[in-house]
């Protein structure tokens, strides 16, 4: 017997998400529209950064101080959504990602000044135009250096802040641990380095040989730096490609 649900695409295959809770149901919603079982296993949790530095610095931007500031995901827009009004973003605005674009664009109303086409902070950095002065670069605590650096070569006098902080759980979530333990996973989703970094440190012991997908290249080589064999990268690097990346990993190999 076989209904529409055997007919869709992962049909029968169990995916490990490992995205924040409070940002994993877009992906495991998708996921589950073509067939999949998800089980959500957050491997990094996001929580508000407190410091002078920010404070002064968003100060600074609604004095029309900065040139430009620096979006490089979701939860950055969180954070200006919490301490700001949108008015008080008084400067040019450069994003990563659909997502990040979009979530920015539906708290402030109007759309980014910059969006590279490749989603990654190399990219932004390649996208951004030399020039003169003040750019908020608002980031990650872990996030890794290079952006700043890339900027600056450019002329801009780029200042770091950290815009939220990144927790790594000690370990997964009891049906996640138990899924893992018995080879029942079939795909793995990892949506930024540090999903990689707590996932691994948090890893129990691993059966079977479940699929790597990540996002993008930045996430794929942190994945192998971590001994893991990334088996898709998505593309475009959204959670809809991703989406779409764990079906060209799950997919049967045609025989020749």
């Amino acid at each position: 017997m076989s209904g529409r649900a055997d007919r869709t695409p992962l049909a029968g295959r169990t995916i490990l998400v490992t995205r924040p809770l409070d940002r994993s149901v877009g992906l495991a919603e998708a996921l589950e529209g073509r067939g999949a079982r998800v089980i959500v296993a957050p491997a990094i949790e996001i929580v508000p950064a407190r410091s002078a530095a920010l404070t002064r610095a968003l100060k600074d931007l609604a004095a029309g101080r900065f040139t430009w500031i620096t979006i490089t995901s979701r939860a950055t827009v969180e954070m200006l959504a919490a301490r700001v009004e949108p008015g008080d973003v008084r400067a040019g605005v450069a994003a990563i990602g659909e997502g990040t674009a979009g979530a920015y664009r539906d708290w402030a109303g109007r759309d980014v000044d910059l969006q590279p086409k490749v989603f990654t902070t190399e990219g932004l950095a390649r996208a951004f135009p030399k020039g003169i002065g003040r750019v908020m670069c608002a980031r990650a605590d872990i996030a890794p250096d290079g952006l700043e650096d890339a900027l600056a070569a450019k002329g801009w006098a780029p200042e770091r802040v950290d815009a939220y902080r990144t927790r790594m759980p000690r370990s997964l979530p009891a049906d996640a641990r138990a899924a893992l333990a018995a080879g029942d996973i079939d795909a793995i989703t990892f949506t930024s380095a540090s999903t990689v970094r707590g996932f691994v440190g948090a890893l129990g012991a691993v059966r079977g040989t479940p699929k790597v997908v990540c996002i993008g290249p930045v996430t794929a080589k942190e994945a192998r730096a971590h001994g893991l064999t990334v088996h898709a990268v998505a593309n475009p690097h959204t959670f809809h490609g991703v989406v779409d990346a764990v079906e060209r990993a799950l997919a049967p190999r045609r025989r020749r």
